[in-house]
């Protein structure tokens, strides 16, 4: 366990908390006038993949905030 706190950590939850309000906002501004005439079903999954797809990067980026290190231990 870490001794000492590191500048990772709250840099890195103001660099998530930018990311995501940033990539909500691109989401909730662009995706209706992209997909607002589908489906509701298919606009449904969309908006499921667009919920759960910055998921992808968090791993990384959170090995990043605990070790300095962008790829996560084995």
């Amino acid at each position: 366990m870490r001794e000492q706190p590191t500048w990772r950590i709250p840099a890195g939850i103001l660099g998530l908390l930018a990311a995501l309000t940033f990539y909500g906002v691109a989401v909730a501004s662009y995706a209706p006038g992209l997909i607002g005439e589908w489906p509701t079903l298919a606009q449904t999954l969309v908006y499921i993949v667009l919920g759960v797809i910055w998921l992808l990067p968090l791993r990384r980026f959170l090995s990043w905030m605990e070790t300095g290190n962008w790829n996560p231990p084995q």
